[in-house]
């Protein structure tokens, strides 16, 4: 059986959290405004050098929560452990090509047992 184009497609999902507090920038002061601009950026932008298409998937936590999904974005509120959520959504992309941006060492470990790639925060920050 052949998969479906949208199960080739790559699914990226962005740690919204991780990416946004790699640069010391002021985001403490407004969260959900810093997640705001990296949907923004991400929706406009995609993941330069990694794919021509590409479902994004931003996962947003705490104080940052209320951030909407827009065109070429998704965001998903994490109920609780943002990073708990990203695991699930691996877990349920199986047999998807999958890369995660994060720079947290204990989460790259857990997705990339789950078949994942990763990457750092600079493939979106870039």
């Amino acid at each position: 059986m052949d998969a479906t184009p949208e199960l080739l497609e790559l699914l990226v999902i962005v740690d919204g959290a991780n990416v946004v507090g790699s640069v010391p920038d002021g985001w403490w002061r407004d969260r959900r405004g810093a997640a705001e601009r990296l949907r923004d950026r991400l929706a406009a932008d995609g993941v330069p050098r990694l794919a021509d298409k590409a479902e994004i998937v931003l996962v947003v936590e705490g104080a940052a929560r209320g951030v909407r999904t827009v065109p070429g974005v998704r965001v998903e509120e994490a109920p609780g452990s943002g990073d708990d959520h990203i695991v699930g959504l691996v877990g349920r992309a199986a047999g998807r090509p999958t890369l995660v941006v994060t720079a947290d060492r204990e989460l790259r470990r857990r997705v990339t047992e789950l078949g994942a790639e990763v990457t750092g925060p600079r493939a979106v920050r870039d």
